[in-house]
């Protein structure tokens, strides 16, 4: 297989073909969706071109159903950690590109501690690791630095139990180096699947070779890291082209390394300092989205979907519904950004924040909403992961594994960082989800389990 299997004509032909197809055509399809059956290229690109409002609610249904059958109510909670804003790149997009003239900084390892400590006030245990690209101020060894110090820290309720990596395309040398340094997800956005596109918004710098920032996960792969995270930024060209090189991507990482997506990542272009928003000629409504994020949850029904604080409340509240399986929540997108917000100083994001909610705000309505907050790491440090993890997803076990330790962190979260009400209200949810279990000595596991962490000091159960 080239370097380059992303074929520009290939994707513009099917969609363009797609809307040829009829109501009855689409109706099979969906037929096909809501049995469990897999969609090729040319029936997700009908879901993505048709426009019948009648197609679209049942899309948003089956997505629901597909969503609540493999998930249940379970979220995944993270917050992103921005350790330098340094960058030797031009994106047209982003606030942090190197010609936009702002004082830089990179944290030092007492300020990455003083980051973590404010992130482990608010209860979070997973995070992602953020930098830009700059190979004398930010190199692998100051990443590696990074994970080791947040690794390190110990505090009364625990630590934080997973890094997940989000920095630029690199070696297969250095992504052995973040294997051995015990990172969770490796996660790279390609940004914009049309190569035309890519090439007008990179404008200088490493990120401009579309193939070296396409193959990078093979070459994370090839160094051992089988839990990788893509993702696009929405707006940026067609939305549908985007869909399908996603999918086309997430194929060719199945077929050469048994083993797709971990996650998928759904950001939307918004305004942030040092770019316009008004220089891009695809923003992406919010139906739009709406559709894509539903047909990408029918399409890759047990990849973990990611959305960001870019999109405000009601937006997420509304994609939670649709197929959304992990958020982030209290996020600051600045560098040192918890710590200056913690001494009220003004903020300098890379993109402007539009769910600007504290975690324990946005934890209280997941459960409000009959959803189970997750600070579940189990299956990274139990050893499930790439394959073994998907094995088990697509298995009736995954619900012997994922609910149990969705319950048991929520329980322990509640302990350590929530009121006697919101205790109460968490209690609650446990005792009515705890029947859902239905392997009966996991279930009487989790009991126990639970019970020993109101009771004592106890942390840290998973099964």
């Amino acid at each position: 297989m080239s370097d380059n299997f992303i074929n520009l004509k290939y994707i513009e032909d099917i969609l363009h073909e797609a809307k040829n197809a009829g109501d009855a055509a689409v109706s099979r399809i969906l037929d096909k969706a809501e049995n469990g059956e897999s969609l090729n290229h040319n029936e997700i690109a009908a879901l993505l071109v048709n426009e019948n409002g009648g197609h679209l609610n049942r899309i948003f249904d089956i997505a629901g159903k597909i969503k609540r059958r493999i998930y249940g109510s379970r979220i995944v909670m993270f917050a992103p950690l921005y350790v330098s804003d340094h960058c030797v790149n031009r994106c047209a997009y982003c606030s942090f590109n190197r010609a936009h003239d702002f004082n830089r900084r990179k944290l030092t390892m007492d300020e990455v501690r003083e980051e973590v400590k404010v992130l482990e006030k608010m209860g979070h245990k997973r995070l992602a690791l953020e930098a830009g690209e700059s190979e004398t101020e930010c190199p692998i060894e100051y990443i590696l630095d990074c994970i080791k110090t947040i690794y390190d820290m110990k505090f009364e309720n625990g630590e934080i139990r997973r890094v997940n990596v989000n920095i630029a395309a690199t070696t297969t040398e250095n992504y052995r180096k973040l294997k051995a340094a015990g990172i969770g997800t490796y996660i790279l956005f390609q940004e914009t699947y049309h190569e035309p596109t890519y090439s007008r918004v990179h404008l200088a710098g490493p990120k401009k070779d579309f193939a070296w920032h396409l193959n990078a996960f093979d070459r994370a792969q090839d160094a051992g890291i089988d839990d990788v995270g893509g993702g696009v930024l929405f707006g940026l060209a067609d939305p549908y082209f985007e869909v399908m090189g996603l999918l086309i991507h997430n194929e060719h990482l199945e077929a050469k390394y048994k083993t797709g997506f971990h996650t998928i990542s759904v950001p939307r272009l918004c305004p942030a300092e040092g770019m316009s928003i008004n220089d891009f000629p695809n923003p992406v409504d919010d139906a739009t989205f709406a559709k894509i994020v539903a047909i990408i949850r029918i399409a890759v029904p047990f990849t973990g979907m990611i959305l960001s604080t870019r999109e405000n409340h009601e937006m997420r509240k509304k994609l939670l519904r649709l197929g959304i399986s992990q958020i982030s929540a209290g996020s600051s997108t600045e560098t040192g950004g918890y710590a200056k917000r913690e001494r009220n100083e003004k903020a300098n994001p890379q993109f402007m924040v539009n769910d600007d909610r504290s975690a324990l705000s946005i934890i209280s309505e997941l459960i409000d909403d009959g959803y189970i907050p997750s600070f579940c790491t189990a299956c990274y440090r139990g050893g499930r992961t790439g394959d073994r993890f998907m094995s088990l997803a697509k298995s009736a076990e995954i619900g012997n594994v994922c609910l149990p330790n969705a319950l048991m962190t929520l329980c322990e979260y509640s302990m350590d960082y929530g009121d006697a009400a919101f205790r109460e209200k968490t209690a609650a949810i446990i005792e009515k989800e705890i029947p859902n279990i239905a392997n009966e000595a996991v279930r009487q596991k989790t009991i126990e389990n639970v019970k020993k962490i109101r009771t004592g000091n106890e942390r840290d159960f998973f099964v």
